[in-house]
């Protein structure tokens, strides 16, 4: 009976030894593989303390570096639901096309049920986002909203309006500031599983020509 338990004690060892082996690897694959729907990883790791609890999916952390990726705020939303089980997440990527935004310089962090994001993005590919004959400016950035001045066709109305992107109830979304137009708002964002915290924006010091965008949300 003691050599029987010594054995089954061994066995027990050499499995969790392997599967603190393999199953971080096989879970990187994976990431890698549903991420790389979307455009090139370039390198995946995982790190998962006993590894075992990734066959529930779980993990302790997960660092991404991707090059080129195109997604929708859709496919975003589902990415980030299925990653729900990382407790810490940190993602670079070269370039992001966030449906008809282009970000380059993408950082990405969750932790716990917290996210944040930031990306640099030009003023040629503001313009080419925006709908034909509008333009923006931007007016200031605080307290998570974003206040812009909008020239051309807006809610409706051909005139130069200032308008506040601002998060509501979870959603993003845009509304004309005045009391005249104050019922008016564009949802520019939504998700059940997503809840949106704060919008940020600025001028990029190094790049005048361009914007830093952040956005921080949860999970729900």
């Amino acid at each position: 009976m003691s050599r029987l338990a010594l054995l089954l004690a061994g066995g027990a060892v050499l499995l969790l030894g392997l599967a603190q082996l393999f199953l971080p690897r096989i879970a990187a694959s994976r990431i890698s593989s549903r991420l790389g729907r979307y455009g090139t990883v370039e390198s995946v790791s995982v790190s998962a303390w006993p590894a075992v609890k990734l066959l529930w999916g779980s993990a302790d952390s997960a660092t991404v570096r991707a090059g080129s990726l195109g997604l929708s705020p859709a496919q975003t939303a589902k990415l980030l639901w299925e990653a729900r089980g990382l407790s810490r997440i940190s993602m670079t990527a070269a370039s992001v096309r966030e449906g008809p935004l282009r970000l380059s310089g993408v950082s990405f962090r969750k932790r716990g049920q917290a996210l944040f994001a930031e990306g640099r993005i030009s003023a040629a590919d503001v313009r080419s986002a925006l709908p034909e004959g509008l333009e923006v400016q931007l007016l200031s950035s605080e307290g998570g909203e974003v206040e812009v001045k909008a020239a051309g066709g807006l809610f409706g109305v051909r005139a130069s309006v200032d308008a506040v992107a601002a998060p509501s109830d979870g959603k993003l979304v845009v509304h004309p500031v005045g009391a005249l137009l104050s019922g008016l708002q564009l949802t520019l964002f939504s998700d059940p599983h997503v809840y949106v915290r704060g919008v940020g924006a600025r001028v990029d010091p190094s790049q005048p020509s361009s914007y830093r965008l952040t956005m921080s949300a949860s999970l729900r």
